[in-house]
């Protein structure tokens, strides 16, 4: 009705009725302004709506050759994009705000690459293109905290419904009827085979040259697989390998040799990846996650050790060293060698390296809101799993612009071959 309005006052005129150059300029000044004020609001609304819109009919990646994991953490006032009263994925101890965390502003923050934009995860946009795929996180709690920060940012789209095989709950199973996609995680803290000494013991056998089959005889069907562990290598482990004792970690044995972890662990991923390419008739993508630092200070996790900052790290304000750097290097070591016995069996190999942005959060831990402070029972601080919401959830934002890169790759390929 205003541009209506506007309209009949600028230009109904009778021919008695003359206005003047400089009213008619002034007036079609004030209908541009007034129309484009109106625009820059409409597409403003857009930008905050804009994952719920449908997708672009191709992914909008560049092809600009850009290190998406090489940044900085950037303020984002938009975020969160779910909140823990809209999500019933949450696990306890991951539920922060529910648990009394004060402040809120490790929410805020978005992953900024040096030399290019990392879009945020749009949900219909990676919906579309996991329709009728499937997707399995393989490895330790936090494969399990990021397929539910995952649930949560596709909560805006569509729920999951449960569709797994067991009560287990360290495999489940969910499937998007509307786009017959399924996500499945898969526990498996040391990622070959491996068992607890006894029911009373913290300390695992673990079995460095045997597939774990609990995982690995199910993951064949999936179209992408995504592995991740670390953080278990670093408690009390019994090493065997050709079922032999070859050392340990923190055992407190008598008569054991003390192992390097580094061999151990270098052990582990070679296995890891061998039971993947060995698999008959995998045609997936296989995803390496690489490496969570922790972020402890004033003590060990289990010596009073907590995480009490509250924004992130500058990238020159901190490093990675010590063992988080050998079992990131150790990673890629073997992803790269793992890659290549891939490729001769057709099986495309892709490095999700995000330890370099989580050592720069040490303030998006659960730290002492991951439980009521009056719980009747010896809980420790939590400087190992990531707030929901939090930063695990640019965990999405870096594997979707994986996907899309992927889908222009394979266009690209079969426009050359078609």
């Amino acid at each position: 009705m205003k541009f209506l309005h506007m309209e009949l006052e600028c230009g109904n005129r009778t021919k008695k009725q003359t206005v003047s150059n400089i009213s008619k300029v002034v007036c079609i000044m004030f209908l541009i302004f007034t129309v484009t004020t109106a625009l820059l609001k409409i597409n403003k609304f857009k930008v905050a709506i804009g994952d719920l819109k449908e997708p672009e009919s191709l992914p909008s990646t560049s092809l600009k050759k850009c290190d998406i994991f090489s940044g900085e953490w950037v303020p984002n006032p938009e975020a969160p994009y779910y909140t823990n009263t809209t999500c019933w994925a949450i696990h306890e101890h991951q539920n922060c705000m529910k648990h009394g965390r004060p402040d809120s502003e490790f929410m805020k923050w978005r992953w900024k690459p040096n030399e290019c934009e990392l879009p945020i995860f749009n949900p219909f946009q990676f919906l579309e293109i996991m329709r009728g795929k499937s997707m399995a996180l393989v490895g330790d709690s936090l494969a399990r905290n990021h397929m539910q920060s995952m649930i949560c940012l596709l909560s805006r789209v569509e729920w999951p419904i449960d569709v797994s095989n067991t009560n287990v709950f360290s495999f489940k199973q969910w499937k998007y009827s509307n786009y017959n996609f399924t996500m499945a995680n898969y526990w498996t803290p040391h990622l070959v085979r491996a068992k607890k000494v006894d029911s009373s013991s913290a300390l695992f056998n673990v079995y460095i040259d045997e597939f774990d089959e609990t995982w690995t005889t199910h993951v064949k069907d999936f179209d992408y697989v995504i592995i991740n562990g670390g953080q278990w290598f670093l408690g009390p482990l019994v090493f065997y390998e050709k079922q032999r004792v070859v050392g340990c970690q923190h055992c407190d044995l008598d008569n054991m040799t003390h192992s390097n972890l580094y061999y151990g662990y270098r052990k582990v991923y070679n296995t890891t990846f061998k039971s993947i390419i060995s698999l008959e008739n995998f045609k997936g993508t296989i995803f390496l996650r690489t490496f969570s630092p922790s972020h402890f200070e004033n003590g060990l996790w289990n010596k009073g050790g907590n995480c009490m900052r509250t924004k992130p790290f500058r990238s020159n304000e901190t490093k990675l060293e010590g063992y988080d750097l050998e079992l990131h290097k150790i990673q890629l070591d073997e992803f790269r060698i793992a890659k290549k016995e891939g490729i001769k069996k057709g099986l495309k190999f892709m490095l999700l390296d995000t330890t370099q942005a989580m050592l720069l959060r040490p303030d998006g831990h659960p730290n002492r809101y991951g439980y009521w402070p009056n719980e009747n029972m010896t809980l420790y601080n939590d400087c190992v799993h990531w707030c929901l919401p939090g930063p695990i959830d640019t965990w999405s934002d870096f594997l979707l612009e994986m996907l899309k890169m992927e889908s222009v790759t394979s266009i690209s390929k079969n426009m050359i071959h078609s």
